[in-house]
């Protein structure tokens, strides 16, 4: 984060964490619903005929709901403060928009909202956490 004169890391810098920890909490709740649904109702999805990522409803449902619970607990750790929480954050919210492309076929109106929130987390982390290296003077 981009620490002002003080010390003490700028407003822009927290709020954009805290923007990104909220909403990593948000897509970690919407792919545990997503999960959730493969796992108690397979009729509700879609079933692609002949789709070359095509696995069990069940393995998909798994597999999304491990991902929310990732996505859920790396919020929080971002919330509270965690210094590895940013990289973690980056890469579950990669490994949730990959999953959720692949998943497109099954569900695509919500695959398509959480791979927007997923991209929106990464923007906002990367855009707080990297703010101020452009702008730093070079020592040699």
């Amino acid at each position: 984060m981009r620490r002002t004169g003080g010390g003490e890391p700028s407003v822009w810098a927290v709020g954009g964490t805290a923007l990104a920890a909220a909403l990593l909490i948000m897509a970690g709740l919407f792919q545990g619903f997503e999960g959730l649904a493969a796992l108690l109702d397979d009729d509700f999805l879609l079933r692609p005929d002949g789709y070359a990522f095509a696995l069990d409803l069940t393995t998909w449902g798994w597999i999304h709901v491990l991902l929310g619970v990732a996505l859920a607990l790396t919020g929080v750790f971002l919330l509270r403060g965690s210094p590895v929480a940013a990289g973690v954050a980056i890469a579950v919210a990669g490994l949730s928009a990959v999953s959720n492309f692949l998943f497109l076929p099954y569900f695509p109106l919500w695959a398509v909202l959480v791979i927007a929130l997923d991209v929106f987390v990464v923007w906002a982390i990367l855009r707080t956490t990297t703010s101020g290296w452009a702008s730093r003077p070079q020592t040699d």
